[in-house]
């Protein structure tokens, strides 16, 4: 009788995980560079600016993090 055991592991290798890992890092920079960029921007306004914008101090901050995060 003969048998026949057959393993293949699924997953990465330890280069697609360092690859997977860079570019998790990358996408967070990226993200946290768009939110303080949006943040500075805002906090540079002037009051009427934000409030013609419909905005206020208050909500910067909101409103930074929805534009990097989406939340």
């Amino acid at each position: 009788m003969a048998y026949l055991n057959a393993s293949h592991t699924v997953g990465f290798d330890l280069a697609g995980r360092i690859a997977t890992l860079k570019n998790s890092l990358v996408e967070s920079v990226s993200r946290y560079r768009v939110y303080r960029e949006t943040l500075a921007e805002l906090e540079g306004l002037s009051n009427r600016d934000l409030n013609d914008l419909g905005l206020s101090r208050a909500g910067i901050k909101a409103v930074a993090l929805e534009a990097a995060y989406g939340n």
